[in-house]
This record gives C-alpha cells, sequence and structure tokens, in this order.
C-alpha cells in the first residue's frame, strides 16, 4: 500500500516528510524549479514502501494509506500518480 499527500498540504508544503523518506518518493523538493508552482506535495506511488514516516512527520497530516484516505480527499490518491506520469 501507498502513502498519498492530501490536500491539507496544498499550500503549506513544509517539506518535513521529503527529509525523512528513506527512498526519496516525495517531489517536488525544495530548491527545484516546481517546488514553488506546485500546490502541494506529491508521493510517487510505485516508489513509496509504506515506511509510514512521512506521516509521523507532517505538521498537517496530510499523509493517509491510500486505503484510508478520507472521503473528502479521496481524489488526492489520483493526483499523486498522476504528478509522476
Amino acid at each position: 500500500m501507498t502513502y498519498v499527500i492530501s490536500d491539507q498540504c496544498t499550500g503549506v508544503k513544509d517539506a518535513s516528510c521529503v527529509s525523512v523518506c528513506p527512498v526519496d518518493c516525495i517531489q517536488p523538493v525544495p530548491g527545484s524549479p516546481d517546488f514553488g508552482t506546485a500546490e502541494q506535495l506529491y508521493i510517487n506511488p510505485s516508489e513509496c514502501i509504506d515506511c509510514t514516516s512521512c506521516a509521523f512527520v507532517c505538521p498537517v497530516d496530510a499523509c493517509y494509506p491510500e486505503d484510508e484516505l478520507p472521503a473528502q480527499w479521496a481524489s488526492a490518491a489520483a493526483r499523486n500518480a498522476e504528478y509522476f506520469r
């Protein structure tokens, strides 16, 4: 199961999750050209190893296992995957 970053990250982009991700599957990273223009951060579903590190450090509780996404943020899974296509 992959983790998903939901709408709570929009406009926040704290990036605490980026530094703790052991497989670097969260993008865009601070300092990259896309960081300033992206609305939120995204988790690559094909690279996520379900380690839960992102969920523990996220200050706005935006990281969820895909199968536990609250209904109001269900579209976040598709947006995370789309970012990496």
